[in-house]
């Protein structure tokens, strides 16, 4: 269930303020008695349950128009979408090394791991009708989202992957194999794996190569993509704790640039170097035009509002109160 108007909902927070604000403020009395002890015969000054019930209506009926106003409506929809037959698997680095900071975004600098979710996330979304599935890799790899059209899904398995998440080292190896076992599930007439790394294998039993001789063998294009500047990058070790200011050590570039080259031209993909922001954004793009793909993508959404069951509920409530207040609970004024 959804609100049309959500922001309606914040009027609830201001009940128990006006709860309080009604226990402090009411009319004198009428009469003035030096002691109850002169109308206990009258009353008994025991309360009634009566009141507790009536008022504890009222405000329920008041949270009930509120929500009324906000118009909850549920939402049903189908989506249907007429897939390309291209499967993609995205297989993305989460080694330590990704923490470097040698990119640019608005004047600002921004980690490899940050830069390569963002792109990333913009070419899920210009392929609604591919099957993509995610690899995260460091020290070994684990599918972080199986090949799926709910891209919704994948954009919040992508959003989830961090560093950290796995022991440090690089076993591109291990996340090509990972991949491939994916891939070679399912039937398609095209595959491919977009492979994104800083650095060179160094964990994992499978080499690259044997990995892409596998993939040559089950007809799997992979692209590479080796990511980061040329040369030495800013790596964050910690914020100074006098000046509050991140501070950074200088670490050497560790593409290995040569076997990711063998990798693509071995599988018919294509290998890329980004050592820049739009360099990584035009890398994508390309990829985007190379297997690119006609797809159908109609989406329906269905809204039963809400709106006329819960105000009429609230005036039930109301309606009641009255009732009772005005029969077997009356008050004498």
């Amino acid at each position: 269930m959804t609100f049309a108007h959500p922001y309606v909902l914040l009027g609830l927070l201001f009940l128990p303020v006006l709860a309080w604000l009604k226990g402090k403020w009411g009319q004198s009395a009428s009469f003035l008695y030096s002691s109850v002890e002169l109308v206990r015969p009258v009353t008994g000054l025991r309360r009634s349950r009566a009141g507790r019930i009536l008022a504890a209506l009222r405000w329920l009926a008041l949270i009930l128009f509120i929500v009324a106003l906000a118009q909850p409506r549920r939402v049903s929809g189908e989506t249907q979408i007429k897939a390309s037959g291209i499967d993609i698997v995205v297989a993305i680095d989460l080694s330590g090394s990704m923490a470097s900071e040698d990119f640019q975004e608005g004047g600002h600098r921004i980690n490899r791991i940050n830069l390569a979710k963002e792109v990333l996330s913009k070419f899920i979304e210009n392929r609604p009708g591919d099957r993509i599935g995610l690899v995260a890799f460091a020290g070994k790899a684990f599918i972080a989202s199986p090949l799926t059209l709910d891209h919704d899904f994948l954009q919040a398995n992508l959003a989830r992957l961090r560093l950290g998440l796995i022991e440090d080292r690089t076993a591109i190896g291990s996340a090509l194999m990972a991949g491939l076992n994916r891939l070679n599930e399912i039937k398609s007439k095209s595959k491919i794996i977009i492979l994104m790394t800083d650095g060179q294998n160094n964990a994992g039993k499978v080499s690259p190569l044997t990995a892409a001789e596998v993939a040559q063998t089950l007809n799997v294009k992979v692209y590479t993509i080796g990511i980061g500047i040329r040369g030495m990058a800013p790596f964050p070790v910690g914020k100074n704790p006098y000046t509050g200011q991140m501070e950074y050590r200088d670490l050497p570039a560790d593409v290995d640039e040569e076997t990711l080259q063998k990798i693509a031209d071995k599988t018919g993909g294509k290998y890329y170097r980004a050592d820049s922001t739009d360099t990584l954004r035009r890398i994508y793009s390309e990829i985007d035009r190379f297997e690119k793909s006609e797809a159908e993508v109609k989406k329906y959404e269905h809204f039963d509002e809400l709106f006329r069951p819960v105000a009429l509920g609230g005036l039930g409530v109301l309606l009641l109160e009255l009732v009772l207040g005005q029969t077997v609970w009356r008050k004498l004024p």
